[in-house]
């Protein structure tokens, strides 16, 4: 029996034998009822989507402001780099490079590695370094925490917002939009389908 061809249950670890299917299927874990894996049509293409959106909007995210500050006729503007930047010269360089680590380059990592699979896949071509760039993937998915960063910054506008006024910035919609696209994308990319892509090409 081919390995390739084996799953075990992420519930109950059975190791079962897969039977490809071209048609939408979800597959269940014969002894638990667990799901195994969900295709539907146009798996790849939905990610691909999906990942052209998130990397829209991670540029937006960086490129404007998450909130404006006014305190005493003063207005003053963060973004995620001025925030890093401030974090550096506080002498707290170990923080400002996991903020940036896991709010921007991991993100942007694991979109960017995406888009490198799934474009040529698309067109019937198999990119170079395929097992590398998917590794990538898999690796930047762990660390990406966008969710966490985006939850810090609402905690820190809601303990603000009695010191001064406080205004959301483009980049905070932008972070949040992003933490649902990056759930989609978790959501309709299947590895499996990716593999099977890469065969014929």
């Amino acid at each position: 029996m081919n390995r390739a061809q084996l799953l075990a249950c992420p519930e109950c670890d059975l190791l079962q034998h897969d039977v490809p299917s071209p048609r939408p299927c979800k597959a269940l874990c014969a002894r638990c009822g667990a799901v195994l894996y969900q295709r539907g049509d146009g798996g790849l293409e939905r990610t691909l989507a999906l990942t052209v959106t998130a990397l829209v909007l991670l540029a937006l995210a960086n490129a404007f402001p998450i909130l404006t500050l006014e305190l005493q006729g003063e207005r003053t503007t963060a973004t995620l780099g001025g925030a890093a930047a401030e974090l550096w010269s506080q002498d707290m360089p170990l923080v400002a490079l996991l903020v940036l680590f896991m709010a921007l380059v991991m993100p942007l990592a694991e979109l960017a590695a995406l888009a490198y699979l799934l474009v040529p896949l698309r067109n019937g071509i198999r990119p170079p370094g395929f097992a590398e760039v998917f590794r990538l993937v898999q690796f930047a998915s762990r660390w990406g925490a966008v969710e966490v960063f985006v939850l810090g910054a609402l905690v820190s506008l809601v303990k603000l917002g009695h010191l001064a006024d406080v205004e959301p910035g483009v980049a905070l919609a932008s972070y949040g939009a992003l933490m649902l696209v990056m759930a989609s994308i978790e959501a309709s990319f299947d590895p499996r389908e990716l593999w099977a892509r890469l065969t014929p090409a």
